[in-house]
């Protein structure tokens, strides 16, 4: 690993986007420069062992960029959460709250056994709605979810608050 290499040099600020009044972080830049993006997936690593995990999950659709490298660079096995309809097999759901109304996710049925110690990660912790819905599907589902860990975390929007198992986050940004 690389101490000195700033991974905020490799994110790209794009404001109003989706909407008018949202900065947006892109990591396309990052995931574009190989030996940042090299850097990221060994720093998460690094805090992920610490976790002891037998899966990583990663979260539809950029949380899978991180959680599958990462799975490979650990040794594990790679769980993917999806939005409703989107999977084969039995599936588990988990329907959550929104700030305008509702979203489901789901893993199949048959992902890990029971007692599994799951990490989760995605790429951005923002408001913490869709992390805790996993948190809660994953662990309902029986596995033990040690820690959730992720590039980003916007800290002004206190997404951490919501979640119940510790959060690793490789950046802040607090506005």
């Amino acid at each position: 690993m690389s101490a000195d290499m700033n991974l905020k040099d490799h994110i790209r600020s794009i404001p109003d986007f989706p909407k008018p009044g949202i900065l947006f972080y892109d990591i396309s830049t990052l995931l574009a420069h190989a030996k940042a993006w090299h850097e990221t997936v060994e720093r998460v690593a690094t805090i992920a062992r610490k976790y002891k995990p037998d899966m990583i999950a990663g979260i539809e659709s950029r949380g899978f960029l991180l959680a599958a490298p990462l799975a490979m660079a650990l040794g594990t096995g790679f769980l993917m959460l999806r939005k409703k309809g989107k999977l084969p097999g039995i599936t588990v759901r988990h329907t959550y709250s929104l700030e305008y109304g509702t979203d489901t996710i789901e893993i199949q049925k048959d992902a890990f056994k029971p007692g599994a110690r799951v990490l989760l990660v995605d790429d951005l912790l923002a408001t913490g709605g869709t992390l805790a819905a996993a948190v809660t599907l994953l662990e309902s589902s029986g596995a033990v979810v040690p820690a959730a860990a992720c590039i980003i975390e916007l800290t002004f929007l206190e997404g951490r608050k919501k979640l119940s198992v510790p959060v690793e986050a490789l950046l802040q940004y607090d506005s």
